[in-house]
């Protein structure tokens, strides 16, 4: 049942932002950033933990899951460091998961090469 929840969030995020593709004249830069700001303010009114919960890897892998992930950060670093972890929470919270998009960025660099369009 733990797959069936995490496939239907999953993809339903993912139906979301295809629909605005699809539908708007939003970039999709300006999708992800929308993405990752929605599971800023769902990790802050307390509802992203319960979703995580419900759904595990279907919501914490997707661009909200990130956001998420930093606004805890955040709080965890303020309650230890005060008006310093600010700057640092997110960083450190999310440094395992920047580090594997840098390493496999790298490798895919090294393995194969950009063509002109």
């Amino acid at each position: 049942m733990n797959y069936l929840w995490a496939f239907l969030v999953g993809g339903l995020i993912c139906t979301v932002g295809q629909l605005l593709i699809d539908f708007t004249k939003l970039t999709p830069a300006r999708i992800l950033v929308g993405y990752v700001v929605t599971g800023v303010i769902l990790g802050a009114l307390g509802l992203y933990p319960k979703l995580v919960e419900l759904a595990g890897a279907g919501a914490t892998v997707p661009l909200c899951g990130f956001g998420n992930l930093l606004a805890k950060g955040i709080r965890q670093a303020v309650t230890e460091q005060g008006f310093l972890g600010i700057l640092t929470g997110g960083l450190t919270s999310a440094a395992g998961g920047i580090t594997a998009a840098m390493l496999f960025g790298l490798l895919a660099s090294l393995c194969f090469r950009a063509k002109d369009k």
